[in-house]
This record gives C-alpha cells, structure tokens and sequence, in this order.
C-alpha cells in the first residue's frame, strides 16, 4: 500500500473516533433523562378510534379536566365493625383535602360498605401530576389516617399509576448497568480478550446515548410518546442489537487479520465487504419490523416502532463506523491475549462446530426432522397462552400497595365501586338508558351525575342535551366477566332509541385494548412477515430458501409462546398475559430470528460459490457457529435484564425474547436450518444462480 493510501486509512479511523467520542460525551447523558419527557399514565396509550376513547373526549364537557381516582378505603383492624363516629370522621378527613394542590372538586363522603366492616370514599385527582402523584397520594394517606381506630388502604387508578411510576424509578441506571455488566462478563468469557469486550460495550453505550438524544428531541415536541415499558425496551434493544453487529464484524475482521498478515487497513476493507451487506440487512428486518407498529390502532405500540427503529438505526451506525474505526487504530492488540487466527487456520472453526456440521452432514433429513417434530410438539402448547389481560393483583411481580388495597376493596364492596363504567347518551333518553343499564347482567347499580359531579345528589348535570350515568359493575373493574359485563352493556344502551350512547371508563378501555390488540395481530403480523420476506429474497437471490427462513422463525415464535405458557402458568403463576405481548414478542422473536439466519445464510452462500452448496453449508456453519452462537446468548440476557422492573408485562417480554432467541439460536439456526439447505442442496437455492450450478465434484463441473 502507498504512503498517502497508508495515511488516508489510518486518518478517517482518527475522526470517526474523535467524531464518536464527541457524540458519546455530549448526547451520553440522554440516555439518562429519557425519563423526563417518559409518560405512564395509561389513558395516553388507549386506541385511538375506539368507544372508550370517545367517551374520554365526551366527558371533557362535563368536568373542566379528566380526572384520576383515588379510592381511599378504611377497615377496622381485625375486621371489626366500623361504628358511626368513624364514619363521620373520615367523611371529615376527606372534606379537609379540597383545594389541596392535585385534587380536583370535592372528594366524596366516606361510605359503608354492607357488611359494616369498612368505609369507602373517592378523591379525584389530575391526570397530570407527574412527579407529584406521590406527594399528593401522601397527603391523603395523612388526613385518612386522622380516622381512630382504623388502618388506610389507597386503591384505585391513582394508586396503581405511582406504583407504576415506582416500579419504573430509576430504569435508566438500573437497567443499563444490569445489561452492560451481563453483556461484558459474557463477552470476556466467549472471547477471553480484554480490550474487545470493552470496545463493543463503549460503541453499544455511544449508540444508546445517540438514540436515546433522539426520542428525546421528538418526545419533547410531542413527535411521539414514550412510557416506561418503551424506554426499557429501548436500552436493551439497542445494547443487545449494537453487541451483535459489533460481534460479526469483529470476528470477521480477525480472520482478515490472519489472512492479511497484520495488514490492518485491507484486513477492515476486506472484512466490512463481507459483513455490511449481512449487518444492513439484519438490521433492516429489525427496523422495517418495528417500524411495521405504526400500523397498531394502540398509541404505545406506535411509540415503540420508530423508537425501536431509530436504536436500531444508531446500534447499527455505531458498528459499522466507531468500531471499524478503533479496531483498526488498534489491530492485533484488540484481540489480545489471543491471537488472530483465519476459520482455515483453525482447521474449519471451533471443535464443536466440526462436530455439529459433520452431523448436520451426515443425516441431515434425520436432524431437521427431530428438531421439527420437537418444535411442533413445543407449539402444541401455544393456544394454552392467555392474552386477554393481566389481573390487576399480577401486574407487579412484587407485593404493591396498590393491589393489596384493591384486594381490601374487593372483598367488602361492589367489584367495580369507585371505578364505574362511564355512559354518555342524549338527555332525553336518561330514563331508558339508566333502566337498561340496570338491568344487565353483571352491574351492580346505574345512576346519573348530578350537578354537584356526583351520582344521586341531586338533579341530573345536561351538558350540551347529553348526561352522564356512572354504572357500577358487581366484578372487579379489571375481571374478565368485568369485560364481559361492558359488552353486554354496550348492546344493552346502543339499542335504545334516540340515546346515541357511548360506553367508557377504566373496564371498557381494557376491554377496547384487548380487542385492539387482537386486531392488530391479525394486521401486522403478515406485513412484517412479508417484509421479512422481500429483504431475504434480495439479499440471498432466491426465493425458496427465504420462504423456509421465514417460516422456521415463525414456528420458532409459536413453540417459544408454547413454552411460556407453561412456565407463566405453572412456574411463574401467572393467570394471564398483557394484550400486546404476543405481538411484541412476535415483531422481536421473528426479526431478531431472522437474523442469526442471515448471518448464516450469508456465509453460506459466499462459501457456496466458492467450495459448492454442500460444502458451503458445512463451512458457513463452523465458520458462523461460535459468533452466532455468543451473539444470541448475549442478546438473550440483555433482554432477561428486563425482569429487574417488578412488571408482569416486562417479565413476561423477557423470558419469551431470551428464551426464543436462545431456541433459535441453538436450535433452528444450528440444526434445522442447516440440515434442511443440506437435504436440498442446490435446490433450496432455487430459482438463483447457485440453484443452477453444479456440484464441484459432479460430472457437470
């Protein structure tokens, strides 16, 4: 190589350092104050066309602001009965909280419930408070707690979003470091070197900052919304995505290395010829499938979509640029104390690796037929899985103040008291609608605001010619006969006359979400499969192949939700899952699936044209099986990093990304796929040009 060639490949790695180094100390600090412009206020991320929706808008007119309710519960201690002195104090105590700074109107008076064991009364509260929902839910516990003789419980929406916004304090630094300390100590393990684990963690973490600056940007200028779930996701995404781009090149630029003899600017051209293609492509897939959310009628589920895009987008920029770039300022030393050595120097890859292709090689229609009667026999369980929701009792994983106030509740009052079904109709059709109501299966009572904001209190409030009645279902608010009840309900109030009504509140948004997702499912899951499918036909020039690539992911998908629903049920205890985790997992599962293939197939493939479809296969194999291999374990545990937030939904998301990566990685990528191209052979490379060219060893060649 020339001088001024020698100086030109050793002067851009020096600025795409310096230039990442800026990025990393100026945006770094981002991935931190994510959580400022983070909401977790759930009526944010209803469906956007839905009833209960509507009714939102519709209620507006009724109160100045939408409210959150707080339930404030009073039991005598040993489940004595409450006598009439302590009724009347905490109707005081409830009284003294108007005009405290969050609470809107006049809290209600405190009522028994009909067994005389315990009082009930109802705070409202703004949507909004943030960071003061805490200090506000404080101030009611203390003028509560002025009732003698009785212990306080707080239930409700108001109590179940600080929980929330407890479980989610401080995600940014728990979380990440959980992440990056698996992701290190894997990496130092696999690959026994102690600059290359920390190089691949400071790119992961440059891009992170990098991408959490951008959702920043956008969420400040309400571009997008993001939640606590979404920010999680977000960090491990990006670590586990950027950790595996960053593997692929890594490993292939110390082959170049060996092949090169040192020569380190040929070795990271050579190396980056080789892997953008794969890399790009893998990270297509991931971004396109996200991006595929946008299609969801549920507002969280289009956050996560050009969110989870743009880390892919940064994790991958960040490997293919400040990586080549160190690595190269680096060389040899990288790697050190080992040594690099070429896949043909190590006699064909790791001792394991011979040993699994030359079984793949030897009875491959036995080895793809195992592995698929053992997936199909995993996805058997899957319709076992229940996606209709989580209780409000397993929500959390650990033991919430909110649920065990919920439960309290539960068990002296209505399921649904403090928490009504909201119905807006037309004034005029207050009488039926409010006998209708009545009379449905499931609710407890039916009763119009009045103009004092509460129901029964005087005359009915007519806002615009349309009332208000609150109806109180007899289950628990977040029950699934409570669902049942509200579409009962709606069939119920749609079918009289004149009423135009409209059915909302806490149930009927629950339930609106559940159908949404449903909805949702059945839309985006064959778009993502298709563009699954357009991005593999072009990278590998066939059309069979992709086919079988993409419908081994898809049964990968199936057979992990066949295990989970084993182990939710039977080892986690879980009676359910949330409504969007089955379509998280699919978008996560499938374009991350896709990936290891990729990796695969591409090797496979430039193996092909050089040795043939039989060999390419064995040595596309034991040249990808360890990289691959520690790139899904490492992907694997960052997403089991989510289990350090107490939330069923982000727990459940852990397991079956962690667990079905490591299915794929280990089994789909390492056998089935392998074994079936084998069987094939050219075939499976149909209607391309290596579908078409002769084994070297054939009387054709």
């Amino acid at each position: 190589m020339s001088s001024p060639t020698r100086w030109a490949g050793r002067l851009l790695p020096l600025v795409l350092l310096v230039v990442w180094l800026a990025v990393g100390g100026g945006l770094g600090p981002y991935a931190g104050k994510l959580g400022e412009v983070a909401t977790n206020d759930q009526a944010a991320f209803l469906p956007r066309s839905a009833e209960s929706t509507r009714v939102i808008e519709a209620q507006r007119a009724f109160r100045q602001d939408e409210t959150l309710p707080a339930l404030v519960v009073w039991t005598a201690p040993g489940g004595g009965p409450i006598d009439a002195g302590q009724r009347s104090a905490a109707t005081r105590a409830l009284a003294t909280l108007t005009g405290v700074p969050g609470v809107v109107g006049t809290p209600s008076p405190a009522l028994p419930s009909e067994d005389g064991e315990a009082l009930r009364g109802v705070v409202q509260l703004r949507p909004d408070l943030g960071e003061e929902l805490a200090p506000t839910l404080g101030a009611i516990d203390r003028a509560a707690s002025t009732v003698p003789g009785t212990t306080v419980w707080l239930a409700g929406p108001a109590a179940t979003q600080a929980d929330l916004s407890d479980a989610f304090a401080g995600i940014d630094g728990l979380l990440l470091a959980v992440a990056l300390v698996t992701v290190l100590l894997i990496l130092l393990l696999v690959y026994r070197s102690v600059l290359l684990p920390l190089v691949i963690i400071l790119g992961a973490v440059f891009s992170l900052g990098l991408a959490c600056a951008v959702v920043y940007v956008l969420a400040d200028h309400d571009v997008l919304r993001v939640d606590g779930q979404v920010q999680g996701i977000l960090s491990i995404l990006v670590i586990g995505a950027a950790t595996d781009y960053a593997l692929l090149l890594a490993v292939r630029y110390r082959e170049e290395l060996a092949r090169h003899a040192g020569d380190r600017v040929p070795a990271m051209r050579a190396a980056l010829r080789q892997s953008v293609g794969p890399i790009t492509a893998s990270a297509a897939t991931v971004a396109l499938g996200l991006l595929a959310l946008l299609f969801s009628d549920l507002t969280n589920n289009r956050a996560l979509g050009p969110v989870g895009a743009i880390g892919i987008v940064c994790a991958v920029l960040s490997a293919l640029t400040f990586l080549p770039a160190v690595l190269v300022l680096l060389g040899r030393a990288a790697y050190w104390p080992a040594k690099p050595r070429s896949s043909e120097s190590e006699g064909g890859g790791h001792g394991v690796w011979r040993r699994v292709a030359a079984l793949v090689d030897r009875a491959p229609r036995k080895v793809w037929a195992a592995t698929l009667a053992g997936l199909l026999a995993c996805a058997a369980f899957a319709p076992a899985l229940d996606s209709r929701g989580v209780p409000l009792d397993e929500i959390f994983v650990n033991d919430a103040p909110s649920v065990a106030a919920q439960q309290t509740l539960g068990r002296h009052f209505p399921g649904g008291a403090g928490n009504p079904a909201v119905v807006i109709a037309e004034a005029g059709a207050l009488a039926e609608v409010t006998s209708a109501a009545a009379g449905v299966e499931g609710v407890d009572s039916a009763t119009a605001v009045t103009a004092s904001g509460r129901p029964g209190a005087g005359a009915p409030l007519v806002v615009d010619g349309r009332v208000r009645v609150d109806v109180t279902l007899a289950d628990a608010a977040d029950s699934d006969a409570a669902k049942d009840t509200v579409a009962r309900l709606r069939t119920a109030v749609h079918a009289v006359s004149g009423a135009e009504a409209l059915v909302g509140g806490y149930t009927a948004q629950r339930y609106d979400t559940q159908r949404t997702a449903e909805r949702d499912r059945m839309l985006i899951v064959p778009v993502v499969l298709a563009i699954i499918l357009v991005i593999l036909v072009g990278l590998l020039r066939s059309l069979l192949l992709p086919l079988l690539l993409v419908a081994t992911v898809a049964l990968n998908f199936v057979a992990t939700l066949g295990v989970s629903a084993l182990v939710f049920e039977h080892v986690f205890g879980f009676t359910g899952t949330d409504s969007s985790v089955p379509l998280y997992g699919f978008v996560f599962l499938v374009a991350l699936g896709v990936d290891y293939n990729i990796f695969l197939m591409s090797r496979v493939r430039e193996e092909s044209l050089r040795h043939g479809v039989r060999e390419g296969v064995l040595r596309g194999l034991t040249a990808t099986g360890g990289v691959i291999t520690s790139a899904g374990v490492v992907l694997a545990a960052t997403f089991a990093a989510l289990g350090v937030i107490p939330l069923a939904f982000l727990v459940q998301i852990a397991f079956i990304v962690a667990f079905g990566v490591l299915l794929d990685t280990l089994v789909v990528r390492s056998l089935l796929v392998p074994a079936l191209v084998r069987d094939l052979g050219r075939t499976a490379w149909w209607p391309g040009a290596l579908s078409r060219r002769p084994e070297p060893d054939s009387p054709a060649a």
